[in-house]
């Protein structure tokens, strides 16, 4: 898929790596771009320029994709994409026993799994009528083995892993290119506890949009998240061995 005369809709848009990709996307040639976010607002007042710079090709768009009635809106508002951006998400930095319940465990299970799935069934048919285009996911090292520092929320990724390769099978026939992105610790506000090296959200969007262009369909972008694929792949024990060693004493 190419990013020129696109059109796009990224939720999570008001900071860290979905910020990043609205600038990617009109950078990159972007026709229009759909900022989703739960407070356009709060987006105004800390960045009054943001919007402003992009003034006639990004649209805010008003939407917490766990409510329904705002994601059924998002896809009457924006009828004309061809290319989908999962990036809302949360982590509660929560273990599985040692939280004081399941609310946090349930929450993120909500935003990174259901809610993202009911992206993308509403967005499915509108991506058919307009020729197919594509679905990004932005999910994270941690779908793929489990960091018990913050084990529900590597759990809710793991689902949305699995998520992502069903819905590829199932829109394959409508010609739907269904991606996968896998960074490690990025510097946003979601990853400010993690005491690492970590890439960049600029980086990880262009990346992401290279690797768009390119149809390639898991994809690791920051240096720490290419050794991680590297090490998985050689031994796997190996890693979820280390990874169970970063809780906290």
């Amino acid at each position: 898929m190419k990013i020129e005369n696109s059109i796009a809709l990224v939720t999570g848009a008001n900071r860290g790596i979905g910020r990043a990709l609205v600038t990617a996307l009109i950078n990159g040639g972007a026709k229009k771009v759909y900022a989703g976010m739960r407070d356009v607002e709060a987006l105004n007042k800390n960045d009054p320029q943001f919007l402003e710079r992009f003034k006639g090709k990004v649209e805010p768009v008003s939407l917490d994709i766990t409510k329904k009635n705002q994601v059924d809106s998002a896809v009457e508002k924006a009828y004309d994409i061809n290319l989908l951006i999962n990036n809302a998400g949360i982590a509660n930095y929560s273990g599985f026993i040692a939280a004081d319940d399941l609310a946090q465990a349930r929450q993120e299970m909500e935003v990174n799994y259901f809610a993202t799935l009911a992206m993308i069934r509403g967005f499915a048919p509108v991506l058919k009528k307009n020729g197919g285009g594509a679905i990004v996911n932005i999910l994270s090292v941690a779908s793929l083995i489990n960091f018990p520092m913050l084990g529900s929320y590597s759990a809710s990724k793991a689902a949305l892993f699995s998520l992502t390769q069903g819905v590829r099978a199932e829109l394959a026939a409508q010609g739907t290119q269904v991606m996968g992105v896998f960074p490690g610790p990025i510097d946003t506000d979601m990853a400010k506890g993690i005491d690492m090296e970590k890439g960049s959200p600029e980086e990880t969007a262009q990346g992401t949009l290279d690797a768009l262009e390119n149809g390639q369909e898991d994809v690791f972008i920051d240096p720490m998240a290419v050794q991680f694929q590297k090490d998985l792949l050689s031994d796997p024990k190996s890693v979820e061995r280390q990874c169970g060693e970063m809780l906290p004493a």
